[in-house]
């Protein structure tokens, strides 16, 4: 269903494309937002609209996060051509990236424009003189909530200590000038993560067929639990995900090899998608089918699967998982169409697939209809899995794992060994969320993403590249106030 697709898009975004004094931070210079002119519903709905829409765009959730978030990481590789290097795709892979590679700086701008835009419309709709009904003002805060914790969660992860920006603020104010430059711990930035998503939680409603794609009570609890995990406070994940698993509103959908197609957007096991809407509006995630489909083909062909991720799928003998995952040259997809015998690499992210036949296509691969799975009920069940095992609950803690492995017909793992599962179910994660952009970051939370990159052939950097730089562009801006990262 697109229903909130044509919602989101039809507002006035280019209100909400704020000039800054740091482009990226996008303080607005007018700074005093009064809330009139936004008493009405549908100028409310619109102030969370225009955050959702920083999903679609290409600094947000293409190319570079595409290279932060996944080429980076032991199941990718840059792909294309070799001497096409995607402006740093190339070193992304490699790890010889630096702080003035455009990747990062794209990320970092992209993340607080989308901070920025929540903060507007937290800013407004919370103000005493907007009146709306209490509960559906509420529910807008809760969804804006939702989306700034998105937004700096995943700035925390890439680059650690940053700037705290949790309200509108007015250039002309020193306190708030300084802001944009300030690095605030990492502890702090959780703190309001998790104050953003437990208000969210809170206040939006359940899963309803009436406003498919917004954030829901499920997406903040999920969000939530995922935020814990990284700060391994166990009881909350096993408690965030019981919850999610008690409500009844998600289950895994039967097959796995459908979960990306178009049939099964804002499905049984969806919790939350970015919304892409191609034809006829052309308003689709920019640039997330063309830059990953098959080069010669279809797009460009970057972020290809590993032979490391492969062989991955074919220890376990997952061949369901396998054969949804990877597109391979000369294979007949699911649609009936070829893909060209050679292509210049030997394989693709079949997530990242589009049908031109049996989907919704209007041949714009710019702005495709392409949903992008963010949250879904089989990461809430191995969340759980490692929640227990790590509470010292092993046996109860195969029950959720083997539930997602009996989805794809692998045997049920039997190990009670806290060890062992712990290592099964971090593998059990990567087979099950390969190119669902979240690789990287799992291993740098499990400590072992240095001994799991130097075994891939990748320089790892103990101490250095668990965090990104901060881009040089900002340090810049900042006329020298913001710190570096260390080794860079």
């Amino acid at each position: 269903m697109k229903t909130f697709k044509t919602i989101i898009l039809t507002g006035f975004l280019s209100s909400l494309t704020l000039t800054s004094c740091s482009d990226d931070l996008n303080i607005k210079p007018e700074g005093k937002i009064t809330p009139e002119g936004f008493f009405s519903t549908d100028r409310a709905v619109e102030l969370v609209n225009a955050t959702y829409n920083n999903l679609l765009q290409w600094q947000q959730f293409s190319f570079s996060w595409i290279g932060v978030s996944s080429i980076i990481s032991d199941d990718a590789d840059k792909g294309s051509d070799p001497g096409d290097t995607g402006a740093d795709k190339d070193k992304l892979d490699a790890l010889t990236f630096t702080s003035t590679d455009p990747s990062f700086n794209e990320v970092w701008g992209a993340n607080y424009r989308g901070i920025t835009r929540a903060n507007t419309a937290i800013g407004i709709i919370s103000s005493p003189d907007v009146t709306l009904d209490q509960d559906f003002k509420n529910r807008l805060l809760g969804e804006a909530h939702f989306l700034r914790a998105y937004f700096y969660f995943n700035l925390v992860r890439m680059f650690g200590d940053i700037p705290k920006l949790d309200r509108i603020l007015d250039p002309n104010v020193p306190e708030d000038l300084a802001a944009v430059s300030i690095r605030v711990p990492q502890a702090e930035i959780y703190d309001l993560i998790i104050a953003d998503l437990t208000f969210a939680s809170e206040n939006l409603k359940n899963k309803s067929q009436m406003d498919v794609g917004r954030a829901t009570s499920g997406a903040a609890l999920t969000l939530l639990a995922k935020v814990n995990m990284y700060l391994k406070n166990w009881n909350e994940v096993k408690r965030l995900t019981d919850e999610v698993m008690a409500s009844g509103q998600y289950d895994l959908q039967a097959d796995y090899a459908t979960l990306w197609r178009e049939s099964s957007e804002n499905g049984i096991e969806s919790i939350f998608e970015v919304q892409g809407l191609g034809g006829p509006l052309n308003l689709g995630v920019q640039g997330y089918v063309v830059t990953q489909s098959v080069r010669g083909q279809w797009g460009w062909g970057f972020n290809t699967p590993s032979q490391d991720l492969a062989n991955a799928y074919d220890a376990a003998g997952d061949n369901i998982r396998k054969n949804a995952t990877i597109i391979f040259g000369g294979e007949t997809m699911w649609d009936g169409e070829q893909v060209i015998q050679s292509p210049p690499n030997p394989m693709y992210n079949e997530k990242a697939y589009i049908s031109r036949v049996a989907e919704t296509f209007n041949g714009n691969d710019w702005e495709s209809n392409k949903n992008i799975r963010v949250l879904r009920f089989a990461e809430v069940l191995l969340m759980n899995a490692e929640a227990l095992n790590e509470l010292g609950q092993s046996s109860t803690a195969l029950i959720p794992l083997n539930k997602v492995r009996t989805r794809v017909s692998l045997p049920d793992v039997l190990t009670t060994d806290q060890t062992q599962l712990r290592l099964a179910i971090w593998n059990e994660r990567r087979l099950e969320l390969a190119f669902e952009h979240d690789r990287w970051f799992d291993l740098v939370r499990q400590g072992r993403a240095g001994q799991v990159m130097r075994a891939a052939g990748k320089p790892f950097v103990d101490g250095k590249h668990e965090l990104f730089p901060i881009p040089e562009a900002q340090i810049d801006v900042s006329g020298g106030a913001l710190t570096q990262n260390p080794g860079y």
